[in-house]
């Protein structure tokens, strides 16, 4: 079982360190942590399993200095699921998006829960940097590159993507090298985000596998 832990303290140093060496006392193992200041005020959030007792973790949690709130919640996975993640020019950008949530409002009625991201962005050291850092971003399931020209540096952040990290790249029919290393190549941007979301939904037939390397 895994659960989501939200600690609201006053920020100081040494916080993080007292909060996560608790959680890890209690046996539980930290899958995600994540933390962000507003003013002085620290918002940490762990997610958690394999822990021994909730309700005691939770009150020495309460009881560390500067700890103000303490919220349990599901998951981010059991939230927001997987994520399709599209990056390029704002026009594709804006009609792959439109595929990939009409899409998976279709599956998330059926009991899955996929989210779409995106953002949208011009120049290729830019949207080299970007598909790298897909790789950092939790539950990202599967990219979308949308533009009319991409290649050089995004053809080799597409690769490392692909062989490092083992996230597959759909990408538009486009001018460039990319299209040769994406998994798939869809000239039609909404239907790139259909088949993005297919790819990656439990409660579609759609084998990415079957179709890898071809052109639609």
């Amino acid at each position: 079982m895994k659960v989501g832990i939200n600690i609201i303290a006053r920020d100081r140093k040494g916080l993080l360190r007292d909060v996560s060496s608790i959680i890890t006392k209690h046996g539980a193992n930290i899958t995600y942590a994540h933390l962000f200041l507003k003013n002085s005020t620290a918002n940490i959030y762990f997610e958690i399993e394999d822990f021994d007792d909730l309700n005691k973790l939770l009150e020495e949690l309460k009881n560390v200095e500067n700890v103000e709130k303490v919220e349990i919640s599901r998951s981010f996975e059991e939230i927001y699921g997987k994520r399709v993640i599209v990056i390029g020019g704002g026009a594709q950008v804006s009609q792959v998006v439109l595929g990939a949530v009409t899409e998976a409002d279709r599956h998330n009625l059926r009991g899955e829960r996929i989210s779409v991201d995106t953002i949208p962005l011009v120049g290729e050291e830019s949207i080299a940097e970007a598909v790298k850092a897909v790789a950092r971003l939790p539950r990202a399931k599967i990219l979308v590159l949308a533009g009319s020209l991409m290649g050089g540096k995004i053809t080799e952040a597409v690769k490392e993507l692909r062989e490092k990290h083992n996230i597959p790249v759909v990408s538009l029919n486009m001018a460039g090298s990319v299209p040769k290393v994406a998994d798939l190549v869809v000239t039609d941007p909404v239907q790139a985000g259909v088949m993005a979301v297919m790819a990656i939904a439990e409660t579609a037939k759609f084998n990415l596998d079957k179709v890898k390397g071809r052109k639609f």
